[in-house]
């Protein structure tokens, strides 16, 4: 429980498998500019989603009411799951995002997951991003793919969009309350 008069700094993970959405979540919302480590992407299997990849780490702050979020983005490819483990220390709370339009992400998250066991006691929440486009799954859908508990709470998100972002935030700073 937070003290009246405090402020609070605290460290965010936002964590997904490859293609998420993690970079643009951080870059809507972040009120400094980002530190971003993307490059060219060198794969070609992997190059025809998109032409950058995170390869250590994005970095956004923001202040909502007395807090101060530290947003530290992971990079999805899993040849660099070492930083996922070095981001992930000390974090209060996690948002985990995934690509509501690509079922080959639910596995992935849930692989994830499972990487990141000594997470799953922080408080934490499920961001079923590109829920704007028309072949997005459902947040039922999304649930059932990452066989998640049922007090997982999964919400609607669109990671473009500040005010989404910022919901998605403000229910995970609900749950660290």
């Amino acid at each position: 429980m937070r003290e009246s008069g405090l402020t609070r700094r605290l460290n965010i993970l936002i964590t997904g498998p490859y293609g998420a959405g993690k970079t643009q979540f951080i870059r809507s919302i972040s009120e400094i500019p980002v530190v971003s480590t993307e490059r060219t992407i060198t794969d070609w299997l992997e190059s025809h989603e998109k032409s950058l990849t995170t390869v250590a780490m994005d970095y956004g702050r923001l202040t909502i009411g007395k807090d101060v979020l530290h947003l530290r983005g992971t990079p999805g490819q899993e040849r660099f799951h070492f930083m996922r483990e070095l981001l992930a220390r000390e974090v209060h709370g996690f948002v985990l995002l995934v690509d509501s339009t690509n079922p080959a992400h639910l596995p992935q998250a849930v692989e994830l997951m499972d990487a990141l066991e000594d997470l799953r006691g922080l408080p934490h929440v499920i961001g079923a991003n590109k829920q704007d486009l028309q072949n997005a799954a459902g947040l039922d859908t999304v649930r059932a793919g990452l066989q998640l508990e049922e007090s997982d709470l999964v919400l609607p998100c669109i990671s473009t969009r500040k005010s989404s972002v910022r919901q998605v935030l403000i229910q995970l700073l609900d749950r660290i309350d």
